[in-house]
């Protein structure tokens, strides 16, 4: 009942994914809602998961193995301290459940933080929101991080694979070849300016940031992953910008998707199928860079942000 009734709980907040093929429906069935798919879009999104992964799911592990890595750096930051707990937005252990497990083990102060740099209302706050109203109503004392995306050590981790990416992108170009860098994120409704939400202007400094370290001067912002409902969704999409590039005169380009921070569906599929096929299609060079998954410098920054979370929560 009180295993760790004497440690902080971290919980780690992401989308969630699947764990198998049989598990979609259920999962596409909660993103909409309660209402489940047409057999037509369930079998899109079961071909795109099949396409990427031939019906062996290793995403779901990526996320596990985040999990794992943040505690095992703040045991290594700050021993005996900290127990991590997962929360998925649209898969099982769901957010309510990593705060009842919370509960469950005596836990009563707790940090949340979501494994994406980046605010928005839409995203990392609906997150915090189902975790802050779920620990008050269980007595847990939890405090949430909105945003890290200006922290020295993903800067650094970023900056490492953009220029890794340029090296790559010149050997498949061709040395003499400019490479043109596209930073991207996941693409959100329109209406998040009106809102004066900071997610466009956080990946902007975050990009900006990230090209000024690698010396990149060539570089643009684009979108990519927009939902499909009636509503506009921020761009240009990707697939969109492709094509205005050519007309450039831009022969190659490294895309490196911030927005992300480990290989699922919108960077395996939209990015590594969609757009390098598009790339083909305009006769253009694309590489991606590699994505963060455990690496060592973004599993710091999010230890020393929970850390430099809790200092502050109970100065509060």
């Amino acid at each position: 009942m009180s295993k760790h009734k004497d440690k902080i709980g971290v919980l780690v907040m992401s989308y969630g994914t699947p764990q198998s093929l049989e598990d979609v429906e259920a999962y596409y069935t909660h993103i909409r809602r309660g209402h489940p798919p047409t057999e037509e879009q369930l079998a899109e999104l079961k071909g795109r998961y099949e396409a990427i992964v031939g019906g062996v799911f290793p995403l779901r592990e990526n996320t596990d193995g985040q999990v794992a890595g943040l505690q095992d750096k703040l045991e290594q930051l700050a021993p005996g301290t900290y127990v991590c707990y997962q929360g998925l937005k649209h898969a099982q252990p769901y957010i309510e459940d990593g705060v009842e497990q919370m509960a469950a083990d005596g836990i009563t102060e707790a940090i949340g933080i979501v494994l994406a740099p980046h605010y928005s209302i839409m995203s990392v706050g609906s997150y915090n929101k189902r975790a802050l109203e779920k620990a008050e109503n269980l007595g847990i004392a939890l405090t949430c991080i909105d945003s890290y995306h200006m922290h020295p050590k993903l800067l650094q981790a970023l900056t490492d694979r953009v220029e890794a990416g340029l090296k790559l992108a010149a050997e498949s170009a061709g040395e003499e070849t400019p490479v043109k860098v596209l930073f991207s994120a996941h693409s959100l409704p329109v209406r998040i300016r009106e809102l004066g939400d900071p997610y466009e202007q956080q990946l902007l400094e975050t990009s900006g940031a990230v090209a000024e370290a690698a010396g990149v001067k060539d570089w643009q912002f684009t979108w990519q992953s927009a939902g499909r409902t009636r509503e506009p969704w921020l761009g240009p999409d990707i697939l969109e910008t492709l094509p205005s590039l050519k007309e450039e005169g831009v022969q190659a380009v490294l895309v490196a998707p911030i927005g992300f921070v480990s290989d699922h569906l919108e960077v395996l599929y939209d990015l590594d199928l969609e757009a390098k096929e598009e790339a083909r299609r305009l006769e253009m060079t694309l590489e991606r860079i590699a994505m963060l998954n455990r690496d060592p410098l973004y599993m710091e920054t999010l230890a020393e942000t929970v850390i430099k979370a809790t200092t502050a929560g109970r100065k509060d």
